[in-house]
């Protein structure tokens, strides 16, 4: 591919000589020696015994930088993901790094201005109001203890259970007081559905078969599960008064009538930041048919691995580590590296037609406009100018950023 660059640096003499001489220094410090203390051997003495060829993998670590660095300066390069290094050639008198350099690949956007896509407008039905309605009701809802009465859908029951699979417990499948709300489908099929109707202090089993996308070891496996109804729970709806209102922080309504049309512009703003969005993706979906450019699969690589990464932060931040993600799924890493190849190949493929916009349109900002940004920025943080810079990196991120917002505002006011 025309964009895949093979480039040779050679370090030799002085140069070649201090990464031998790093690489010396941290090789001594363990150094086991006779006659001398851990680091005080002189240097032709360890020679001696190690071989000057013991030194070679930390020099050649000490040396990328410098070559890398020789190589950006001498060829008018801009690697879009990190280089791959080989070691061509090493000797007591110098090395080779062959460099495998990826850069932008050649990008032809045909057209992007009237691709025949407009915004839907935000409508409200009288059914979305009232479940909207029903949902903050909800919210605010009392929990009181049924002392009579049976499980019913949307309760909650606060149980005892063990799980069995041919005859052994079921790891992980037991609790004491696990609150369980009906419906909310967090056991498997028919656990829930198995308590509806059973008072509390009833004690229940349910015959179960575990479904087919369960984890390997499981799935289509029939389980029992041991259930004691300690205590069951509903919940009591509010009125629709000035109390009610007021505990939704809506000071200033009064009437129904009002807090209706209140609820109605919530939605029909939420509806409207989800069809702006929508525009967007469809405008850059529709833009990709214009598009022609040859993806390497090392960018797409780069672009899966930056997205597992952000996937396993999520994850972590449920309790979830990544291995486990795998375990419980019954998948590996690479399943998950295909799994997410197309949304990759996507999002590559947008930005690349986002900066192409910025080329074409010659969007620029001056130092002092993206000062200014960066200002802002901060400010709506509530951190330091040095603080985000710190954490973008450099100001030319949040340049970027600008150009990349101008480019979309470009493209969607060139399809109105």
């Amino acid at each position: 591919m025309k964009n895949v660059h093979e480039i040779e640096i050679k370090l030799e003499g002085e140069r070649w000589t201090k990464c031998l001489d790093k690489a010396f220094k941290k090789a001594n410090k363990d150094a086991k020696i006779d006659g001398f203390r851990k680091g005080a051997a002189p240097k032709d003495v360890y020679l001696k015994k190690y071989g000057i060829e013991s030194l070679y993998p930390e020099a050649v670590n000490e040396g990328i930088n410098e070559a890398y660095k020789e190589l950006l300066e001498k060829n008018d390069l801009q690697p879009v993901i990190e280089p791959a290094v080989d070691v061509t050639g090493i000797s007591d008198s110098s090395v080779i790094y062959k460099f495998t350099i990826i850069t932008k690949p050649e990008i032809k956007l045909t057209s992007y201005k009237n691709l025949g896509i407009k915004k839907e407008k935000a409508k409200v039905s009288k059914e979305e109001l009232n479940s909207e309605i029903e949902n903050l009701r909800k919210n605010l809802a009392e929990i009181i203890v049924k002392e009579d009465g049976v499980v019913s859908e949307g309760d909650t029951v606060v149980i005892d259970f063990d799980g069995l699979v041919d005859g052994k417990p079921l790891e992980g499948g037991k609790g004491e007081n696990y609150p369980l709300e009906i419906g909310s489908h967090t056991f498997i099929p028919g656990f829930e559905e198995g308590l509806i109707g059973h008072k509390t202090n009833d004690e229940v089993e349910l015959n179960l078969t575990f479904p087919e996308n369960y984890v390997e070891d499981l799935k289509n496996k029939d389980v029992t599960f041991k259930v004691k109804i300690n205590e069951i729970k509903t919940k009591v709806l509010p009125e629709i008064n000035e109390d009610f209102y007021k505990d939704l922080g809506l000071d200033d309504i009064k009437t129904k009538e009002e807090f209706e049309k209140e609820v109605e512009k919530t939605i029909k703003d939420r509806k409207d930041a989800e069809n702006e969005d929508k525009f967007i993706d469809d405008l850059l979906a529709k833009a990709t048919e214009n598009l022609e450019v040859e993806i390497n699969p090392e960018i797409i690589s780069e672009e899966v691995h930056r997205m597992i990464d952000g996937y396993a932060r999520q994850l972590k931040a449920q309790g979830i580590d990544i291995e486990q993600y795998y375990q419980l799924t019954g998948t590996t890493h690479d399943d998950l590296h295909k799994q997410m190849e197309p949304e990759a190949i996507k999002r590559i493929k947008y930005r690349y037609i986002i900066e192409t916009i910025a080329e074409e349109e010659k969007i620029d900002f001056t130092e002092k406009e993206v000062e200014a940004k960066a200002k802002e920025m901060a400010e709506n943080y509530g951190i330091s100018v040095e603080e985000l810079i710190g954490a973008y990196g450099t100001l030319e991120v949040v340049k970027y950023d600008m150009k990349m917002h101008k480019a979309l505002e470009i493209l969607k006011e060139s399809n109105k």
